[in-house]
């Protein structure tokens, strides 16, 4: 198509056609002046006269026709801008330096002064830069607030064309000096549209699962005609409480409620850290042991079901994590209230009971087992895992242990097996034999570990079909997802502990050897920092029972001596203690020379809650390219929750956390960071 104006096309098209006519004339006259000369020549000398007055009015009416197209196009010019300026949208125009040129009535009555607004948009919209004008022909949308009303903004890109020397039109593609480039922006008022969409999601309904974590512990530990009163007081705080958010709520059991309320309610309860957990917590008429309660909450927009399997989820994980807590779960995202209180031990082991018969089943429906713990062994995982062991020997399995790297946290313990007659050649596995060993008949045992993640080998849970956990650290949001059988108990002691309460429901005549026994021991003392930390009556029952099969104290203490480069790297970790806050203890652990450089950082964060008035101690160690966080405390702080704030997990006084691509110095900031705004949250 020509350069020429695209608006004159029709106009000129219809001025052509006088001419075309003339053309079809003469075209007649040639016709006729064959037939007839003289009729010819009269019709050429009308045709002539045509032609003579056609060039007559044409150049006598162009001026006057000129001047009405151009008085037409002013006064349509004048209709259009006086249109726009009345527009109920807010409209105006800017440079692409974002200055305001132009603007409608509307849009000054949203911007107000006119000045600001000519030097740069910006001044009256600090969301719209300049940055983000269009750079093509796409629209820009953004979403901003001025004088407590919401709008939505269209920014449009406009080349305006220009002449060249002949009257012709340049258009965008021919322009290099983008001079003529105008933005163009359209303010649409969202503050209602916003305000239903707050109302709507307001309205939606949230699922709740409430349990009482020790309902017949803390009826136990009071006067028989008390507990009716026990009861009714907790049921009264719950019911108040469940007003004061206008849920509705149902009693299911004894000590399980499922409550229903608006999504509008849960920043308030969020906000509130669920003061319901404080306020169960301080119920006290005598009793002995205080009554908690764990909460999961399950939100999702798209249906009620889906809710109440968030939900179900949730309240697993609270529980998982030691109960006392409440847990949102929504979507991937998953937040954590509460978890402050030390976990009360079950004294019932009926959990247990019915999870070895279940583990039983699964081991002879299977020909061979593949048992591995976590990264970088330690003795509770050694010994746990040999307990799985004597398990698959005694129902005629084929057995593995899978162990990549030999610390020497278990390496005396683990000499005792290699070469023994006792113990087949290919009992320890690395991580490539156990690959090749799982088939679709092997059972996978994952012990003294709950995250994918952190186990010897991950790979193993792709290929197994049947996987088991038996572990006792609290519950993450990371889960391994396939399991048949989760028995995660983080009241226990140590992975060895529940082993040991396990293999006493195996039968079979089942017993274990002197070696076996002094494994598991082993284990339960490590953990429990020889018998002083997380131990109950059970972690005694279970020690008792190892005592019976024959674990030798003596022999164990001087298995696990420490070596004296250990023993000095120990001291000099302790010689550089920054004591920050006042109540927590910081040091670095030089692994110089030292096999197991994360066993020691444990021992050295043990010794550090020996210091007066220490809450919590935290241990650093450089090993294998991360950074290795021991976190440990008495009672006063949660470091499980201290050690999931960077990524990492455990229980309420032993957890750790591994970081990649960081120093010891970077790692104490977001440790000391993270103790900071715990401690202005009131979390700790």
């Amino acid at each position: 198509m020509s350069r020429q104006t695209r608006l004159n096309t029709s106009l000129w098209a219809y001025l052509r056609w006088p001419f075309i006519f003339l053309l079809l004339l003469l075209i007649m006259d040639i016709g006729i002046f064959g037939v007839n000369k003289k009729a010819g020549i009269m019709a050429g000398i009308f045709s002539l006269l045509y032609l003579f007055v056609m060039l007559i009015l044409y150049f006598l009416k162009k001026p006057k026709l000129n001047s009405e197209l151009v008085k037409f196009a002013a006064a349509y010019g004048q209709v259009q801008r006086q249109l726009l300026k009345e527009l109920i949208i807010p409209y105006g125009i800017l440079d692409i330096e974002g200055h305001l040129l132009w603007a409608n009535d509307e849009l000054f009555n949203i911007i107000g002064q006119e000045k600001p607004a000519n030097r740069s948009i910006t001044n009256v919209f600090p969301e719209i830069l300049k940055e983000q004008f269009p750079k093509d022909q796409e629209d820009i949308e953004l979403h901003l607030n001025k004088d407590d009303k919401a709008y939505r903004v269209l920014l449009r890109r406009v080349v305006i064309p220009d002449f060249d020397d002949y009257g012709n039109w340049i258009y965008e593609e021919d322009i290099e000096n983008m001079a003529n480039i105008l933005i163009v922006m359209y303010l649409y008022d969202e503050t209602e549209i916003l305000g239903l969409k707050q109302e709507n999601n307001d309205q939606k309904m949230i699922v709740g699962l409430l349990y009482i974590d020790n309902y017949e512990e803390a009826l136990e530990s009071i006067d028989e005609v008390k507990r009716s009163l026990l009861t009714a007081l907790v049921d009264r705080k719950i019911n108040k409480y469940m007003q004061g958010i206008s849920a509705i709520i149902k009693k299911l059991e004894k000590d399980k409620y499922i409550f229903v309320f608006q999504k509008k309610y849960l920043p308030q309860l969020q906000i509130s850290k669920f003061s319901l957990l404080e306020e169960v917590r301080a119920v006290n008429i005598g009793n002995e042991m205080a009554v908690t309660i764990s909460m999961g909450l399950g939100v999702n927009e798209v249906s009620y079901e889906k809710a109440y399997e968030y939900a179900r989820a949730a309240i697993d994980l609270a529980l998982g994590r030691g109960g006392d807590q409440a847990v949102v779960k929504e979507g991937e995202r998953i937040l954590y209230y509460g978890g402050k209180s030390v976990s009360v031990e079950k004294s019932t082991r009926v959990k247990a009971r019915v999870k070895a018969h279940a583990l039983k089943e699964f081991v002879e429906a299977k020909d061979k087992v593949v048992i591995m713990g976590h990264s970088i062994a330690d003795i509770d995982s050694f010994g746990s895992a040999v307990g799985v062991y004597r398990i698959a020997k005694t129902l005629n399995k084929k057995a593995h242990i899978v162990i990549q790297e030999v610390t020497s946290s278990i390496r005396p313990m683990l000499n005792r097996f290699l070469n023994n007659p006792d113990y087949e050649d290919d009992m320890i596995l690395n991580n490539e034999q156990a690959i090749a060993a799982v088939d679709v008949n092997t059972l996978v045992v994952i012990v003294d570990v709950n995250r994918p993640n952190y186990t010897q080998c991950p790979k193993l849970l792709e290929l197994a079909q049947t996987v088991v956990i038996l572990d006792h650290h609290r519950q993450s949001g990371e889960a391994i997802d396939n399991a048949v059988l989760s028995y995660i108990e983080p009241y226990a002691s140590s992975a060895c502990e529940m082993v040991a309460e396990i293999l006493q429901y195996i039968g079979e005549g089942l017993r274990l050897k002197q070696v076996e026994a002094d494994a598991m021991y082993a284990g339960m003392m490590i953990d429990t920092n020889n018998f002083l930390t997380k131990t109950g009556v059970r972690t005694f029952e279970a020690a008792a029972y190892l005592r019976r099969n024959g674990a030798d104290i003596t022999k164990i203490r001087k298995m696990f001596r420490t070596e004296m480069n250990e023993y000095m790297r120990k001291a000099e970790s302790i010689t550089s203690t920054e004591i920050f806050m006042k109540y927590y203890a910081l040091a670095e652990c030089n692994p110089r020379g030292v096999d197991s450089p994360t066993v020691v950082a444990a021992q050295v964060a043990n010794e550090l809650l020996n210091i007066d008035h220490t809450k919590a101690s935290f241990v650093f160690t450089e090993y294998q390219d991360k950074i290795y966080i021991s976190a440990r405390s008495i009672d006063e702080v949660n470091v499980q929750v201290v050690m999931e704030k960077i990524g990492g997990g455990g229980h309420m006084s032993v957890a750790g956390a591994q970081l990649k691509g960081s120093t010891i110095q970077e790692a104490m900031e977001r440790i000391k960071e993270v103790l900071r705004k715990m401690t202005e949250n009131g979390e700790i």
